[in-house]
C-alpha cells in the first residue's frame, strides 16, 4: 500500500531527509520517501501495519518539525 501526504510547514531540507530516514526505519515500510519542494511524504508499507505507520511517522515529524503538520494529500 503506499499513501502520500502534505508536510504543510516543512522549512528545512535536512529536516526532511531526517523525516524520511526516521520513517524509513519503522517496522513494516518498504520505502518512505520525502521530497522537500514539494513538501510531499510517500510512504509504501504493508497493508495490515500501516495505521500504525502514519501514527509513528506523524510523531517522527513533530518531533523533527513541531511546527509541520502531516496532511493526507
Amino acid at each position: 500500500m503506499k499513501k502520500t501526504f502534505r508536510l504543510e510547514g516543512l522549512d528545512c531540507a535536512n529536516c526532511a531527509a531526517k523525516i524520511e530516514a526516521g520513517v524509513r526505519k519503522l517496522d513494516g515500510v518498504k520505502e518512505a520517501t520525502v521530497n522537500f519542494m514539494t513538501t510531499k511524504m510517500i510512504i509504501e508499507a504493508e497493508d495490515d501495519k500501516m495505521a500504525d505507520i502514519i501514527t509513528e511517522a506523524e510523531k517522527i515529524v513533530k518531533k523533527i518539525e513541531p511546527d509541520t503538520n502531516m496532511k493526507k494529500a
